[in-house]
C-alpha cells in the first residue's frame, strides 16, 4: 500500500512530523504511541547537526523545551552512552548549563524489542553532575541502563536506581502507562540550584 503524500496543508502545519526526512524512527514511534495518545501538543523537530550520530533533534512539547537523544550500545561496558552536550559561543563544546533554556532531555534506548525512554527533567541532571550550574561542572555524556541492563558494579546500581525513576516503557505490542508519560514529562521542576554535584554517578 503506497503511503499517502503529505498535504500542502500539512507540510506548512509546524505540528505537522512528515515520515521522511531525518526524524529518528524511535522519536516517530514516541509521538504516536505516547505525545499523540497522551493529547500533548508537539511542535516539529528541528535536527542538531553537530550530534545527528545520537539521533539529536530539538522541540518542544506542551510548551517544555526537549532535547531528544538516541543511546548507543557500546561494546565493552553495559548500558548504552549517550552525548548531551552544546557548541558554546567560543568554539568547543561544553555540556549544557541551568541556564540554557532546555527543559526536558528525552534518551531512547533500545535492544532488539525492548526499548523505552528516559525523560529527564534538567534539574534532576544537575543535580547528578550532568548539567553543569553556572558553568561549573556538568558532562559532555553519559551512560544509561534501561531496566533490562544487569549491571555490574555498585557505582552502575546505584546510578540505574535514580535513573529509572525516570524511565517510561513503551511496549510497540502492548498498551503505554499514559498517566506514567504524563507524569514523567510534565514533572519539570524549578531551576536549578547552585547545588554541588553529587559523587555517586
Amino acid at each position: 500500500m503506497e503511503r499517502e503524500a503529505p498535504s500542502e496543508l500539512d507540510a506548512r502545519d509546524p505540528g505537522f512530523w512528515p515520515r521522511e526526512g531525518g526524524i529518528p524512527s524511535d522519536l516517530l514511534v514516541a509521538k504516536s504511541l505516547v505525545y499523540d495518545l497522551s493529547g500533548f501538543t508537539a511542535s516539529r523537530p528541528a535536527p542538531e547537526a553537530e550530534s545527528a550520530e545520537y539521533g539529536a533533534y530539538a522541540f518542544t512539547l506542551d510548551g517544555l523545551s526537549v532535547r531528544f537523544r538516541v543511546a548507543r550500545t557500546t561494546p565493552t561496558k553495559v548500558g548504552q552512552f549517550v552525548t548531551v552536550w552544546k557548541r558554546s559561543t567560543a568554539g568547543p563544546i561544553e555540556p549544557f548549563d541551568a541556564e540554557d533554556p532546555v527543559d526536558l532531555f528525552v534518551i531512547s534506548t533500545r535492544e532488539g524489542q525492548r526499548f523505552g525512554q528516559f525523560v529527564f527533567p534538567r534539574d534532576v541532571l544537575c543535580e547528578r553532575g550532568i548539567v553543569s550550574t553556572n558553568g561549573s561542572g556538568g558532562k559532555r555524556g553519559f551512560r544509561v541502563y534501561p531496566p533490562w541492563v544487569t549491571t555490574t558494579n555498585r557505582q552502575a546500581r546505584t546510578t540505574q536506581t535514580w535513573q529509572l525513576n525516570h524511565f517510561l516503557q513503551l511496549p510497540e505490542d502492548g498498551p503505554i502507562d499514559i498517566a506514567r508519560a504524563r507524569a514523567l514529562y510534565h514533572a519539570c521542576g524549578p531551576i536549578c540550584s547552585a547545588r554541588p554535584p553529587r559523587s555517586d554517578m
